[in-house]
């Protein structure tokens, strides 16, 4: 349960990262709002995680995910060039992730 509860905050976390730059600067009041609230689901399931999961671990995780998330969304959207070499980097973060898991 605390593995699932980590990657849905790490979507969250790319939820709000993506709000954020969206916010210009906390101008615009819609992406302002959907980061405050996916932020602090992100940050309060990343707490939860952390009761029965490392710590390090819960957060190369979470940051892993949301980071990859993100970066895939600007790529989707357009916002974000798509490169190879770029793709090469977000497949070993995924890796090292997946690596971290298997650990434990």
């Amino acid at each position: 349960m605390a593995w699932l509860l980590l990657v849905v905050s790490g979507c969250l976390e790319a939820v709000w990262a993506t709000a954020l730059g969206k916010s210009e600067g906390f101008t615009r009041l819609a992406p302002t709002v959907v980061f405050f609230i996916a932020l602090t689901a992100s940050m309060t399931g990343l707490a939860l995680a952390m009761r029965d999961l490392p710590v390090g671990t819960s957060y190369a995780v979470w940051v892993g995910i949301g980071a990859v998330l993100t970066v895939v969304y600007a790529m989707a959207t357009g916002e974000e060039t798509v490169a190879v070499l770029k793709i090469l980097f977000l497949i070993m973060i995924v890796a090292g992730v997946v690596g971290l898991k298997l650990v434990r």
